[in-house]
């Protein structure tokens, strides 16, 4: 597991925290409730061209430009649907706001701090990116590095000025 800076939940500081599962493609993720600003349906998007494909793009949200990620492929789930019952999670992170596309939200559960590793069979892209894992009644949730999907910012290409 990495370090607790950067997970998203911290059991040094708290034995349980409050998280959103979120379906993304066929499989089930909880986001810290801390990050999460809000949910909404998903706005029109524009893609932006030389970005990696789980760019979705950028959209007009409230009045302000928001960069909108679709984490299906590197999570190594690319069922499901961006369309029809899907969900922008907002979420924010150390000043910085973006959206996240989702397949729904199916609610808010309680993940204790300690988490059970994430599962062996996970690309180390996906693997980066979960903090660990938990189980309820219908099976494992992937508990999602709040910190690690942030950082995803740093490898999009830099802007040049002229």
């Amino acid at each position: 597991m990495t370090e607790s800076a950067d997970v998203a939940f911290d059991p040094e500081t708290d034995a349980e925290h409050a998280a959103v599962v979120l379906r993304i493609g066929g499989g089930r993720y909880a986001l810290a409730m801390s990050a999460v600003a809000e949910v909404g349906r998903p706005p029109v998007l524009t893609r932006v061209p030389g970005v990696p494909s789980w760019s979705a793009g950028v959209a007009n949200w409230r009045g302000r430009i928001l960069a909108v990620l679709d984490l299906r492929r590197l999570l190594g789930n690319e069922s499901g649907s961006a369309f029809g019952g899907s969900r922008l999670v907002v979420a924010s992170h150390e000043g910085i706001t973006l959206g996240l596309l989702t397949d729904g939200v199916d609610g808010v559960i309680t993940v204790p701090g300690d988490l059970d590793p994430p599962p062996v069979t996970l690309t180390d892209t996906a693997a980066a990116l979960i903090a660990g894992q938990v189980l309820d009644a219908q099976g494992p949730i992937a508990v999602l590095n709040v910190a690690a999907v942030f950082r995803l910012r740093d490898s999009l290409p830099r802007v040049r000025r002229g």
